[in-house]
């Protein structure tokens, strides 16, 4: 886990920065200098972008992960240029068919907010981006380099972003030029990913690789359809709504959405160097090493996040006095969607097992019957609860599918993520949800967070630390405790 753990506390203070920096965005920049329909419009395109930016990647942002190791040298040189290139074979013909076919795509776009219909464009090149930043960003990671990548995604992106949200306030850029800048963003951290990849390989133009056709294609078929499931059971919502409510809905829901999504902000900055770990250790058959990797990234990420939520939970009320009045109406989502978030910690690096394992064929058929259920969910609970069915149905949606996972995982594989440890962390969880959630300092809201915190983050933290739930937190704990003394 030393590796694990080094790169993870670097990737976890980048996506922290990034956190704080996305907060200002969504919370403060986005509602106060994008007009509501602006800034529903912005997050229902991104969304809908990262719903077909898998079919973009053709699935190869994992294919290389998978295939990397089964070369030599100059075959994994071939390699590359393959998997760079293959995605053309999807992007060009979309291209050329939205070219002739524009109005048909974009009345789709725009069925319930024609607000949409002019930004089909956008939607295509932010997903060409998007899919092209994570192929890069697999190369890089192939190489067990993952800092420089999650710097650029969780702060460049968002860094460049608050400058043109700073840009639309002060009227240097109109809404509707704000929307189109979304693909230059994008595209330049894709760009600037493309440098950190060849950084650690460098390129060439030869071809001729033998690969098994058969094999590398079914597997880039089937993770398309695999890696979307998570991506569509997150984004769905947001994507229903924008077809369901009016524009202003989405923005709502983003708001409180990017509140709970804030507990997720430890898995991924774990899952950028256990994924590729992982795949190394099944091409090994190393499943004692194995084993033990899937226990300790579920008891870290359970004791992480777990803090993190009880963070929300006893602060939520506080937070929302922040915004403004309409978006108190994500209240319920933030509850909802933190509860799946956890659901998620607490798998640990569940996903990379069953991605890289032979049972990835059935997984997907289960998620996809799953996305169909999640979509039964939003068009049966959002009309009935708004956005707060949204939510719902996406909790519901994500418990059934990460079950479903972690049954292949220990019952077919015989890898188990729950340990003592793990029973230990869910009572202080409990315990400190109860002693905190209920009451509140009457002082200002700041304030309030600020001692709550402190207070939940004693409480919780020591029982941990003097418990000895992990050993792995422990020493994190105890080189942090030592540098501030030595300070």
């Amino acid at each position: 886990m030393g590796i694990v753990v080094k790169q993870s506390s670097y990737n976890l203070v980048f996506t922290l920065i990034g956190f704080v920096i996305g907060a200002i965005n969504t919370m403060y920049l986005y509602v106060h200098f994008l007009p509501k329909d602006f800034y529903g419009l912005t997050a229902y395109l991104l969304s809908t972008a990262n719903l077909i930016m898998p079919f973009f990647a053709f699935g190869l942002n994992h294919a290389v992960i998978k295939y990397y190791n089964l070369y030599n040298n100059i075959d994994r040189q071939k390699f590359i240029n393959l998997v760079l290139l293959l995605p053309l074979v999807i992007i060009v013909p979309i291209i050329i068919l939205v070219s002739f076919n524009y109005d048909f795509f974009a009345d789709a776009l725009a069925r319930k907010n024609k607000i949409s219909y002019d930004y089909l464009w956008v939607l295509i090149g932010v997903g060409v981006a998007m899919a092209y930043f994570e192929i890069f960003y697999a190369i890089s990671r192939i190489h067990l380099k993952s800092i420089g990548g999650n710097i650029l995604k969780e702060v460049g992106l968002r860094l460049i972003v608050s400058l043109a949200l700073l840009a639309a306030g002060f009227d240097l850029m109109t809404p509707e030029t704000f929307i189109y800048f979304l693909v230059g963003v994008y595209s330049l951290i894709t760009l600037l990913m493309a440098f950190f990849a060849f950084k650690n390989h460098r390129p060439n133009f030869s071809v001729g690789i033998k690969i098994d056709t058969k094999d590398f294609i079914t597997y880039c078929f089937f993770i398309i359809f695999s890696s979307s499931i998570a991506i569509y059971l997150l984004d769905l919502d947001k994507f229903m709504l924008g077809q369901m409510l009016q524009i202003e809905n989405v923005a709502f829901y983003l708001v409180a959405s990017f509140i709970a999504t804030t507990i997720a902000v430890p898995q991924r900055a774990m899952h950028q160097i256990t994924h590729p770990l992982t795949a190394k250790l099944m091409a090994k058959s190393a499943w004692e090493e194995l084993d033990e990797l899937y226990k300790k990234s579920s008891l870290t990420l359970q004791i992480v996040s777990g803090l993190i939520l009880v963070g929300v939970l006893i602060n939520l009320k506080q937070i929302y006095t922040f915004l403004p009045r309409d978006y108190d109406q994500g209240f319920w989502v933030v509850l909802f969607i933190a509860f799946a978030k956890y659901y998620d910690s607490l798998l640990g690096n569940n996903n990379s097992i069953v991605f890289n394992s032979k049972y990835y064929k059935t997984i997907l058929f289960l998620g996809l019957a799953l996305i169909l259920l999640a979509f039964g969910f939003n068009l049966w609970l959002i009309p009935i609860y708004g956005l707060n069915g949204a939510a719902l149905a996406t909790l519901l949606a994500v418990i059934a599918y990460n079950t479903t996972k972690m049954y292949f995982v220990v019952f077919k594989m015989k890898l188990f993520p729950f340990q003592k440890g793990t029973w230990q962390s869910a009572l202080i969880l409990l315990a400190t949800i109860l002693l905190f959630f209920f009451w509140d300092f009457s002082f200002h809201p700041l304030l309030n967070i600020v001692l709550k915190s402190i207070l939940v983050s004693g409480f919780y933290g020591g029982l941990h630390y003097f418990l000895k739930v992990s050993t792995d937190v422990n020493q994190l704990a105890q080189k942090a405790i030592n540098f501030v003394l030595r300070r």
